[in-house]
């Protein structure tokens, strides 16, 4: 009856009393929809000049040429930047937007792909009673909350397990999960609640037992990070900005101030990376949103200006899918060295991560082999000894510059801002930097009020909360299901397409080839075991990807999920840009040298193939050394020391087993160190040691010579006699 009592009240919303109500239901409902009637009446005010098809990536730059004078100029392409140019351009005001790679090609692709408050930062609040940080994570959990509403096809809630060891620990972890509940109030995702420790197996069955006491379950937010950055972009294009990626600022253009004298950034002398070609591109205010670059921006504008960026590398990696369920994540909340790292499913992978390194800055991070062995160890530790976790089974690994700064304004300028910072330069040049990738909406948003007021541009107010970004429109969880019975496509793809796309999938598919099988009806894939397909390679072009890496590495994820998958991918991705762009010979062989040195340096590559190599050593017993040259020589008849393909080929045919010559010399290219056509017998020893040590998984060669070994045993000796006994 107490509880009753307390919950009749009068509700203030937006200054008034609307009424009093009886649970608490009733007012979240009423919340929701005063919100979706702002967000009609918001959206009923906006026009979108290209709702149906995007402008070509030519027409943009012939805008930004030709346009006399921009309200606003954002440099920068990542989640920060594109969130300023939609709001900005949402606002009314003419805008511009340039980048001098692809649209999330730096940190905003390489996240944890969470959408989150962050409770290890409520805990600090919490425990060193720190306003700023609690008022971090309120604002990301609002922000939490409006970017699952404004692209539900490309984010959606995860459970996250937290695993507790000792007795002690679930009160204190309990509660400071409840307060993160709390803290979201009716933005609150799902309920977090207490497992028993047979039910925390029950759910997640890789889960180490021993000393496991229960575990606490929460709920954050998942999305595709490289996918909802540019979703967020071509939501800005369609509304009239004028967008360009692979196209750097020179330097910054300044005329004098005829009331005050002094120097005004006025825009910037931009180039063309594709082209050359360079040109100016006026504007009333530029917004340096240019993440780990900010610095470089800032002294641009003025030489003399301090460094504020702290930058810190955050390195993850990918390993299958089977080591975490379908849909539940893990949080290990003290690592080793009292880090945080997070091991969730995502795209049917599963992403473990992250470090927090300090760095310099680079366009091109590397993964270092310390933090991916870091990263397994700590995995290691919450999972059961019966799952083996192999340095061979990382399919991917990624570093990210995560860009702290301080606070130029402050007096202290060694403290690590942990929030954002939104700074104006003397000569107007508008600075947004750190913060997270969720609250990317509001720092945009008051960057934009920052530079609306000191520059005094004519505007109006925000309208990005609740503004539905591109493809959201349309879309329900069962859109796939039409994507496959009016086009036949698989299911798996479909589902694929509608998650990435949204509504957008139907102009994906109408593009996509017949297959000519009875099943599929059309869309070729690119990969066999993954669900993009051909068309979306055309796609991705009317979508600004000018280069290879823009398909692997962001367009789709097939870089970040597997490397060598990728490799297989990219000369029928060179082929289909080439011919959609007329490449040249030339041109095509430098997109794909490009591309595979960006798998081989940035997404792990040279890691993985390091684990095999001339000089690994053979750590076998004399057992084991002499069941792996048994096995070796069933291929080897001659002892010749080495075999080739055609004795693999040979033994094949034994068993009636047949495979294409160019895939076989791709197996045994695998393994062959000193690239002479040949694998000796040396390298299949080196081979088998790695795959005992973990270093090496699924080598093509090992299980192939494994299988072929277990067949003609089964088979018995072959005999040479002639039937019916004769000479």
């Amino acid at each position: 009856m107490a509880f009753r009592k307390a919950l009749k009240r009068t509700v203030m919303v937006g200054g008034g009393a609307i009424a009093t109500v009886f649970g608490l239901s009733q007012v979240i409902e009423y919340r929701k929809k005063q919100a979706r009637l702002a967000l009609v009446a918001a959206e009923s005010e906006l026009k979108v000049p290209f709702a149906d098809e995007l402008p070509a990536r030519q027409e943009q730059l012939a805008a930004l040429q030709n346009t006399e004078e921009f309200d606003v100029l954002v440099v920068g392409g990542g989640a920060t930047g594109v969130g300023c140019a939609l709001d900005a351009v949402t606002r009314n005001l003419k805008t511009a937007l340039v980048e001098r790679s692809d649209f999330s090609s730096g940190t905003s692709s390489r996240s944890t792909k969470l959408i989150h408050g962050g409770v290890r930062y409520l805990q600090k609040a919490i425990m060193q009673l720190d306003y700023e940080q609690y008022k971090m994570v309120k604002e990301a959990l609002l922000e939490r909350a409006n970017l699952l509403e404004i692209a539900p096809h490309l984010s959606a809630p995860l459970p996250i397990m937290l695993p507790v060891y000792k007795w002690w620990q679930l009160p204190y972890y309990w509660a400071g999960i409840k307060m993160y509940d709390v803290v979201a109030g009716i933005h609150c995702l799902k309920s977090s609640y207490v497992l028993s420790k047979s039910k925390a197996l029950e759910l997640f069955p890789m889960l180490k037992k021993d000393k496991l006491v229960g575990a606490i379950v929460y709920y954050d937010g998942q999305h595709n990070d490289a996918r909802m950055n540019l979703a967020i972009g071509l939501t800005a294009a369609r509304y009239g900005a004028a967008v360009a990626n692979y196209t750097e600022v020179v330097h910054l253009l300044k005329s004098t101030d005829p009331q005050t004298g002094k120097q005004k950034v006025c825009g910037a002398h931009c180039r063309d990376v594709i082209t050359g070609k360079e040109f100016d591109v006026k504007a009333k205010c530029v917004i340096n949103a240019t993440g780990p670059f900010t610095d470089s921006l800032r002294k641009m504008d003025n030489q003399e200006s301090q460094n504020i960026c702290q930058p810190s590398a955050g390195v993850h990696i990918v390993i299958p899918g089977y080591y975490s369920p379908d849909n539940m994540g893990l949080l290990d909340p003290a690592t080793s060295d009292g880090r945080v790292i997070f091991f969730l499913p995502w795209e049917n992978m599963t992403i473990a991560g992250t470090t927090d390194t300090p760095t310099s800055v680079t366009a091109h991070p590397i993964p270092g082999e310390d933090d991916i062995n870091f990263i397994l160890r700590e995995v290691r530790n919450y999972l059961s000894a019966d799952v083996e976790v192999r340095r061979g089974d990382v399919l991917a690994a990624w570093s990210g510059i995560r860009p702290l700064v301080t606070d130029p304004n402050s007096k202290d300028t060694q403290s690590i801002c942990r929030n954002h910072v939104v700074s104006i330069s003397d000569s107007g040049l508008v600075t947004i930097a750190g913060g997270k990738w969720t609250t990317y909406r509001s720092m945009a948003e008051e960057t934009l009020d920052a530079a609306v007021e000191r520059l005094a541009l004519s505007a109006g107010p925000c309208k990005t909360v609740g503004l539905m970004l591109d493809g959201a429109k349309g879309w329900t969880p069962t859109f796939y299901i039409r994507l496959v019975q009016d086009y036949g496509l698989e299911k798996e793809v479909a589902q694929h397409l509608a998650s990435t796309y949204g509504a957008k999938a139907y102009d994906v598919a109408k593009i996509a080839q017949v297959t000519g099988q009875r099943w599929p009806i059309v869309g070729k894939r690119l990969v066999s075991e993954f669900p993009y397909i051909e068309a979306e390679v055309l796609y991705a072009i009317k979508e600004y990807a000018c280069t290879a890496i823009d398909i692997i590495a962001r367009r789709t994820r097939l870089g970040f999920l597997n490397v060598q998958a990728a490799d297989e991918a990219l000369p029928r991705i060179v082929e289909i840009m080439g011919k959609e762009l007329d490449w040249s010979q030339e041109k095509r062989t430098a997109e794909l040298d490009a591309a595979r040195k960006f798998l081989y340096h940035e997404m792990g590559y040279r890691s993985r193939s390091e684990q095999l190599t001339k000089t690994s050593e053979i750590n076998l017993d004399y057992q084991e050394v002499v069941r792996y040259k048994k096995r070796f020589h069933k291929f080897d008849k001659d002892r010749k020391g080495f075999i080739t393909t055609v004795d693999v080929q040979q033994v094949l045919e034994n068993i009636n087993v047949h495979i294409d010559e160019n895939s076989l010399h791709e197996i045994l290219n695998e393994v062959d160190l000193n690239k002479n056509g040949q694998v000796e017998i040396d390298e299949f020893l080196q081979l088998m040691s790695a795959v005992k040590k973990g270093q090496v998984s699924d080598s093509r060669l090992a299980i192939l010579m494994k299988t072929v070994e277990e067949s003609l045993d089964k088979r018995g000796p072959v005999t040479v006699d002639r039937s019916g006994g004769g000479v």
